[in-house]
C-alpha cells in the first residue's frame, strides 16, 4: 500500500485529506450558550471553528425540539421564535431524524439510562464518529460507546 493510500484510509477520505472532526452539541450545549451558563465560552469555540470549516457542528432535530419547548416553558413563544432564529444563523447542521435512526435511538434507550432525545444525540455521534459536547450527567450512561467532552455542570 502507497503512503498516500495508507494515509488516506487513516483519515477515512480517499484523497488523503483528513475530514474534520464532528461535534455534537445537544440541548445541554446550546442553552448553556443562549443563557451564559458555564460552558457557552466552550460552545462558542466550537461553533467558531465550524464557521471556519475547521469541524463540524451538528444538532438532532430531536435536540432542536427538545430546546424549543424548554424555551417556549420558561420564555414563551416569542422566547422560542428568538432562539429558532439564533440556530438558523449559527453554522450548525441539523441532523433530520429517519425511521432508522429512530430505532436506533430506542435500542440505546432500551439499555442506558438517559432521556429518548438525549439516545438520539448518541446515535448521531455513533453515526457520524463525532464526541457529544455537554454538561449533562445522563450521558455518562454511554461513556463507553461515544467520545464526550463535559461541559462544566
Amino acid at each position: 500500500m502507497s503512503t498516500a493510500s495508507t494515509e488516506a484510509s487513516r483519515s477515512g477520505d480517499a484523497s488523503g485529506v483528513a475530514e474534520a472532526p464532528v461535534v455534537i452539541l445537544d440541548s445541554f450545549a446550546l442553552i448553556s450558550l443562549v443563557g451564559d451558563e458555564a460552558g457557552a465560552s466552550r460552545v462558542q469555540q466550537v461553533l467558531r471553528a465550524a464557521g471556519k470549516g475547521r469541524c463540524r457542528a451538528l444538532l438532532s432535530l430531536i435536540s432542536l425540539t427538545e430546546i424549543a419547548y424548554i424555551v417556549e416553558r420558561r420564555h414563551g413563544l416569542p422566547g422560542t421564535q428568538r432562539i429558532l432564529s439564533l440556530v438558523e444563523d449559527l453554522p450548525l447542521e441539523v441532523a433530520e431524524v429517519d425511521r432508522q435512526t429512530a430505532l436506533a435511538a430506542a435500542h440505546i434507550k432500551a439499555y442506558h439510562a438517559m432521556s429518548l432525545a438525549d439516545a438520539f444525540v448518541a446515535v448521531l455521534a455513533l453515526a457520524e464518529g463525532g464526541t457529544i459536547l455537554t454538561g449533562d450527567p445522563e450521558f455518562r450512561s454511554v461513556e463507553q460507546l461515544v467520545p464526550i467532552e463535559w461541559l462544566p455542570a
